[in-house]
């Protein structure tokens, strides 16, 4: 076999980019979903419970920061459902933290803590309505109208601690087409995923006042465009799946590559984007293609330990020590693919299939390219791109060899959405120089260096251009 041309993309697929990756939010950093329920067993949790776990200041904290991460897109979904307004369930969920924060200490933590935070916050909304009536009479007509368009689940739809599971709503709601593509992200990192304001500021790159705008913007547009907190009916779902699923996939490529600062990954936010598409998994256990998300997300984050150095600089696929490949991580991407396989192929299943390739194999060298490149032919049938054309043009240039994968490449050339993207021209660069056209690859690599994004990924790109051009002698 030729020697592999290594092309380092700043997106998930090595050497390739996964398919959707150009349709991401330009600030696309990081995590979501629900079923329908009642309010009424939850409204007689109570607040307190007598089995109770003497508990130390520190330890209620982290036991509060503990339910928090699990419960927070649990309780707010609910309290949403019940009085139909996410500023209010906003508000009331985190007057509950704070409770929890003073009452813990003392009494214990409860038996049933997502309870006790849901009666707490439901009291707390309560008492807010009784003082505000002309809000209360407002709330209760969308309330209304809600209902009217997705009518309330039985009771048995709550969990063994009491809370019903209603985030698959939210993360429609987080997700809907009304909202602007860079609020849809942002939201669901502050509803589903917990994130404060701030955190979600700093996964998106921008300040915290503006992340606060953007989400004040995002809430004002669900209000007044009236979107429903509902899951979409069966004829509904397959044109609304998709951008729930690629508001989770954008967070994850922001977490795989960096698109700016100091570090080649940010694992917070691809392990939260793989939290999101497991809560997913387990509200629509029968949908192939969320199957397939969470099987492409866990089959590239195995590689996660491997793919940076003690320095952090960035290490390409042939170079990686797959030694440090996480296996569990990669058993359980692999057990995924047949799932998302099991009937007419989705993108996220076939680059599913398309990661699981790379995973089992021993090295670059040995890698099933042949199937690889029939894959990104099934993949470009069934969502055609010049991305996924240039991760097929990579697969061919590591099937055939350089010459005819830079005959691809070129053939690109023309593709307004290549022209300003680092991954085709850092490619082009490759394998320009495996063909031992220096100065051709050392002008796509100054073109490479002016579009990258993150410091390791541009300080590899100094090492290629420095390795072509002649050392400076005055």
């Amino acid at each position: 076999m030729k020697k592999p041309a290594a092309t380092p993309a700043r997106t998930p697929m090595e050497p390739q980019t996964a398919a959707p990756v150009e349709e991401a939010p330009a600030t696309t950093p990081a995590r979501t979903l629900m079923e329908p329920q009642t309010a009424a067993p939850v409204e007689e949790a109570p607040a307190t419970t007598p089995a109770r776990t003497p508990t130390t200041k520190p330890q209620a904290g982290a036991s509060v920061e503990a339910v928090f991460r699990e419960e927070h897109g649990r309780l707010l979904a609910a309290l949403v459902r019940r009085f139909g307004d996410l500023d209010l369930a906003e508000e009331v969920t985190a007057d509950a933290l704070e409770a929890a924060l003073v009452h813990w200490p003392v009494d214990g933590v409860p038996a049933r803590p997502g309870a006790w935070l849901m009666t707490t916050a439901r009291r707390r909304a309560v008492d807010r309505l009784r003082r505000d009536q002309a809000y209360a009479a407002r709330l209760a007509l969308l309330h209304v109208e809600a209902e009217r368009a997705a009518p309330a689940p039985p009771a048995d739809a709550a969990d063994a601690d009491g809370l019903p599971d209603e985030r698959l709503q939210l993360f429609f709601t987080c997700s809907h087409p009304a909202l602007a593509a860079e609020d849809r992200g942002a939201l669901m990192l502050r509803c589903l995923a917990g994130l404060s304001t701030p955190e979600v500021a700093r996964a998106f790159l921008v300040p915290a006042p503006t992340m606060a705008k953007r989400i004040v913007r995002a809430k004002k547009k669900i209000r007044e465009a009236r979107v429903p907190f509902r899951v979409p009916d069966a004829d509904e779902l397959p044109e609304r799946l998709p951008g729930v699923l690629q508001v989770i996939y954008s967070i994850f490529t922001e977490g795989y590559a960096a698109s700016s600062g100091p570090h080649l990954q940010r694992l917070d936010l691809a392990e939260e984007a793989i939290r999101l598409a497991r809560i997913l998994r387990r509200l629509l256990p029968a949908e192939r293609e969320v199957a397939g998300l969470l099987a492409l997300l866990l089959l590239i984050h195995a590689r996660r330990a491997a793919r940076t150095g003690p320095e952090g600089e960035l290490v390409l696929l042939e170079e990686q020590d797959r030694g440090r490949w996480d296996r569990s991580m990669i058993e359980e991407g692999l057990a995924l693919v047949p799932v998302a396989l099991a009937g007419p192929p989705g993108p996220y299943g076939v680059q599913a299939a398309i990661a699981a390739l790379h995973d089992e194999a021993a090295n670059v060298a040995t890698t099933d390219w042949p199937q690889i490149v029939a894959l990104y032919d099934v993949l470009l049938a069934l969502a055609p791109s010049p991305v996924v054309e240039l991760n097929r043009a990579a697969a061919v240039a590591l099937r055939d060899g350089p010459e005819q994968g830079l005959a691809l490449l070129d053939a690109l050339a023309g593709e307004p959405r290549l022209r300003e993207y680092a991954p085709y021209l850092t490619a082009r660069a490759d394998l320009l120089e495996r063909l031992g056209r220096r100065a051709e690859a050392a002008t796509a690599y100054r073109e490479a260096l002016r579009l990258v994004g993150n410091d390791p990924e541009r300080a590899h790109l100094r090492r290629r251009l420095s390795a072509l051009e002649p050392p400076d002698l005055a």
